[in-house]
This record gives C-alpha cells, structure tokens and sequence, in this order.
C-alpha cells in the first residue's frame, strides 16, 4: 500500500519478536502467523505462550490445518541433549 506524505502520521510503528523472546511479557495486541511450512514449530505451549502475550487483541494468520497441528501437538518433542552424560561423566 502506499500512503501519501500528509497521512504518513496515521502510521504506528509495530516490532516483531519471537514467542520465546516474548516470554514474561505482554502487549496490547499480537499476531501470530502459522503455517505448516514450519511444522517443527507447531507445539502446543509454543501456541499457548504467543496467544497469552496479547492483552486486548490476538491475531491467528495462517492456516486452519497449522492449527490443528499445533494444538494436537500434545507435549514438546524429546530434546537430544548431553546433559545426563555430562551430569554422569563430569569433566
């Protein structure tokens, strides 16, 4: 779209952060985009988190279907790390 110069004041500058960065804090509105192009990142507490950031206003942009996938998703996915090894075998 493209605005002219004298309503350039109408104009309210937005930022975008990442559900994790967004974590503890809140905002008065919020819009989430979800697509199953990122289906690694449709996770139920990920949803959860990015829908309770917004105070007034949530918006989902996307697809029914990514949805779907994010609220089935049940539990986060097991993460592959070496903390038991490094907690049995300190350095």
């Amino acid at each position: 779209m493209i605005y002219p110069y004298g309503e350039l004041d109408t104009l309210v500058p937005a930022f975008a952060t990442t559900i994790h960065k967004s974590q503890g804090s809140e905002y008065p509105a919020v819009v989430i985009p979800i697509v199953t192009q990122h289906f690694n990142m449709l996770a139920r507490n990920l949803l959860y988190t990015g829908v309770t950031r917004g105070k007034q206003l949530v918006v989902l942009i996307g697809q029914r279907k990514a949805i779907g996938m994010a609220v089935r998703g049940g539990s986060a996915k097991r993460r592959w790390t070496k903390l038991r090894e490094w907690l049995l075998n300190p350095r």
